[in-house]
This record gives C-alpha cells, structure tokens and sequence, in this order.
C-alpha cells in the first residue's frame, strides 16, 4: 500500500522507519520530512496544515492509508478533511484532538466522567487568576490553555514564578494558545507516559514510557519537548496501568461518544503517580517527541498493523507483542536551547554510525547542505538504542552520542536515572 506520513521531526522519522519495515509498505512518503526521513522515504514539500491540500497530494500519488504525526494538523481539522475525500486515515478529529489542543476541555471531560486529575480553575484575564496564586500560594502548575509546542506548562515553584508565568501567557508569549490559562494545583510524584490506541470503542494500551522535560542532569532548568526517553517505564506497573484504563482512560474514550465525538488514533495520557495511585497530568492527542522513538524502535513493523486495526476499527481483535527489552533515546540539541540559540551548524560522524534494529539516529531537526547535515532547530537528533536490559540500552545509546561530531550540541547525560 501507499502510505502518507505528515510531520518533520524525531517522531515521524520513527514511524517512517517502522512502517517501512512492513511489507505492507510499497510506497513511503512523508510530508514535508527532513534530511534523516530523505534517507528511507520520499519527502513532499506541502502545507500540512490545509486539509484541501492534502487530500489533493493523496488522490494525486494514490496513497491508501494517511498517518498524521503532530497536533497542529490534527488541531486544523486534517484527519477530518481526509475521511471526507474516503481516505483511510490515523488519527483524531479536530472535535476529538480538543483533548490535547484545550486543557480546560480535557478538565470538562474529567469533571463528566470523574478522572481523578488536579483540582484546577480556568481564567481569560490575568487580574482574577493573579489573586487565585495568592490565594493558593506555590507550588502551583500555570497551562497556556492552547497549544504551544510543549512549552506551554509552567510549573512554579515560588508564588513570583507563577505571577509572572500570568504575565508571560496573556502578554501574548505563547500566542492564541495562551488566551485562556488553566491554573492547577501541584502533584508531587513521578510522572510517566501511557499510550493507547483506539477506534473510538476498543482500547488497547500499547506502552510505557518516561520523558525527561528539564533541560538539565538531575531534571534541572526550564521545560523542554523533552530531552530523553525510555520504555518501559517501571513505575507504571499492571496494576497502575489497569487503574489508569478502568478510571481515566476508558472513562474518556466512554464520554467522547457519548459527546458524538468518538476518538480514534492514539490516546497519550501523562501519568502522576504518587501513593500507588495514577492521576491525569494531560492527554496528547499523537505519539509524543521523543517517546514515540523508544515506542517503534520496540514495535517494530506491527506498529503499522496497529495503526491500521484502529483506522479500520478492527481494534477489538489486535494485540500487541512485546519483545522482552528496553529501549532509550537521547536527545541532541542545539546549545541555547530551549532559549535563544543558532542554526546553520555542522554535524558530522553519522555515517559511522550503526542503523538496525538495535540503534537508530532519527532526525529532528536537520538539512542537507552541500553534501552534509547541518541543525536546523533546537532538538536535532534523537540517539535511540534497543537492550537487554535498560542499562544495555543507556550504554549503547551514549557510546553512540559520543562518536557524533558536533560541538554546537548538547545533551543531558543521566536519561533514564529515575528507573537506574
């Protein structure tokens, strides 16, 4: 089959690299790509975020089956356009996507079906939601209601930290997205991320995970994408993942169809566990960056059967098969980020890198230039290696990260620190 693929990071190189594996892969394009998808798939320079469009560009190159990567198209409505010109399509609707495009639909949601999550309030104007943090004293959680690129979470821990995050979000730092601002409470815990797919009536929970968001060694600095991953993640046990199926996640699936609006692709809740128990942090609407590449490099080419079960809504009868393993993935980023930083630097020593099923380098953010790679944004490259045990899989990742010539990058060195 012909398989469309949108987005340009770390994650759509993933899933490019797991859907060509299949053999139900003929023909590979994704839209636009970067320099690292360029080297396993065609890449199409088209406006992602006009459902028009695309639907033009798939009935043109006779692609079966669309996979929409990141939340902005999902946000403008794609996935819908696509259904409506008969194209079999993964992912939500823009009704269903509000689950990650607006945190307080997700708080209305949690209210309805009684997800345990934190106690919040929303507001439109900086003067009533300053006197809530005075009220509520710190630590506190201020959320740009829209998105924002996952920069759009400030987590403060000083009353002055949270007053000027207000400041910041309806001074226009975030744009649209910080228009509205949901204000909640803290939850102290661990945090780890839970994926499930679903047609809109099965569910089947296809992973684990742990992000590191602070920019810095021992989760220290500002909020990033995300500057490292692993699965699985230990802290969410079965019983933890039963939990989180029986009281969030089902409950939301159960009252997105009630609503009329059934959702369908991959549910990605945020997960706080503390005292044995899990509560909603947010639900993403797409595989996150950079869980999605420890997520395929050990789903391997079912990761294409899946995602095609739930487009069919042949969910009920899939199952997932894990091998026994670990994978981690590190981030390289660009120095400066997630602040100001350059683009244009040299990257080099790829090549002597392994790419199997055991190691992968997927491209973020880069370009060809003049025969070679340069970065071309803040995250760049996510290392990625499989193990025996995680341990196995930090090892490989790292002694990969230090053959890459690149003195513009960096990256935190302890990913995987909480489950070591």
């Amino acid at each position: 089959m012909n398989i469309l693929i949108l987005g340009s990071g770390g994650r759509e190189h993933s899933l490019a690299w797991a859907v060509k594996q299949n053999p139900k892969t003929d023909r590979l394009i994704v839209a636009p790509g970067n320099a690292g998808i360029a080297m396993l798939a065609e890449c199409a320079d088209i406006d992602i975020l006009d459902g028009a469009v695309v639907v033009t560009f798939c009935e043109e190159n006779a692609i079966d089956f669309v996979i929409v990567g990141p939340e902005a198209p999902l946000a403008a409505g794609v996935a819908d356009a696509c259904r409506a010109a008969g194209l079999l399509t993964f992912g939500p609707s823009a009704a269903a996507a509000r689950l990650e495009a607006s945190k307080a639909f997700t708080k209305e949601i949690c209210d309805a079906c009684n997800a345990p999550t934190a106690g919040y309030a929303r507001f439109t104007e900086a003067g009533p939601a300053k006197d809530y943090i005075r009220a509520q004293g710190a630590p506190i959680v201020v959320k740009a209601d829209g998105l924002a690129a996952g920069k759009g979470v400030i987590v403060a821990m000083t009353e002055a930290e949270a007053l000027a995050a207000i400041d910041d979000m309806f001074g226009g730092e975030f744009g649209a997205a910080g228009a509205e601002v949901v204000i909640e409470e803290f939850m102290a815990g661990e945090e780890a991320s839970f994926f499930i797919l679903t047609d809109g009536t099965h569910a089947l929970p296809i992973g684990t995970a742990q992000d590191h968001k602070r920019v810095g060694d021992g989760d220290i600095g500002p909020n990033t994408g995300g500057m490292g991953a692993y699965s699985p993640a230990p802290v969410l046990t079965e019983a933890l993942q039963r939990q989180a199926m029986d009281q969030i996640v089902l409950p939301t699936i159960a009252e997105m169809a009630r609503r009329g609006t059934p959702y369908q692709g991959v549910l990605y809740a945020g997960l706080m566990i503390e005292n044995g128990q899990a509560r909603l942090v947010e639900y993403n609407a797409r595989f996150g960056d950079p869980e999605a590449q420890v997520l395929m490099m050990r789903l391997g080419a079912q990761a294409l059967d899946l995602m095609l079960a739930t487009a069919e809504g042949r969910l009920g009868e899939a199952q997932v098969n894990w091998a026994d393993d670990h994978a981690l993935t590190v981030v390289m980023a660009t120095k400066g980020y997630p602040g100001a930083f350059a683009k244009g630097s040299q990257i080099r020593g790829l090549d002597e890198l392994p790419e199997d099923s055991r190691h992968m380098v997927f491209h973020a953010g880069t370009a060809a230039q003049d025969g070679g790679l340069i970065a071309t944004g803040g995250r760049v490259l996510t290392v990625t290696a499989r193990g025996t045990t995680l341990r196995e899989a930090q090892t490989a990742a790292y002694a990969m990260v230090d053959q890459i010539d690149w003195p513009e990058g960096f990256c935190r060195r302890d990913i995987g620190w909480r489950a070591l």
